[in-house]
């Protein structure tokens, strides 16, 4: 495990790195940046639950079924991302997918849509069963509908 001056370092790169990748993928319209080894990177926005101001981050994803799912894992740590908090307290959202914007409509796959979902996942993605090992909370899946305008 980390200590407390590598979990800041690691932090800080992780920040760096997503607000690289956040400016990549919008001045390539989703060209460059979209990848990320064998996951899909979408950039989701998200309306602040404290701030009330747009939030965006570059985040993994899977288009299944016609929705959308992010697996919240927040790199295995033991606190959920803001984001995830800024959903549960206002469930819509918007989603930059190759520079599309998608209005969306999030809620928390729960009982045996989570367990199809979670396998389809660590199936699609294994590291997520090595983030899992690393918290002890249970990592959510956020379900991602498209609204219709």
């Amino acid at each position: 495990m980390y200590n407390g001056k590598e979990n800041q370092m690691k932090d800080i790169f992780i920040k760096c790195f997503m607000s690289i990748n956040v400016l990549l993928l919008r001045l390539s319209r989703g060209q460059i940046g979209s990848k990320l080894g064998t996951q899909t990177i979408l950039i989701l926005h998200t309306i602040g639950r404290k701030s009330g101001q747009d939030r965006a981050i570059p985040i993994a994803y899977f288009d299944y079924e016609g929705r959308y799912l992010i697996v919240a894992s927040n790199w295995g740590k033991d606190r959920q991302a803001d984001w995830y908090f800024n959903l549960q307290k206002d469930p819509h959202a918007r989603l930059e997918i190759k520079g599309k914007d998608i209005s969306v409509v999030a809620h928390e796959a729960q009982g045996d849509e989570y367990d199809r979902l979670w396998k389809f996942a660590t199936e699609h993605h294994s590291p997520y069963l090595e983030y899992q090992k690393m918290t002890t909370r249970r990592i959510p899946i956020m379900v991602f509908e498209q609204v219709v305008q």
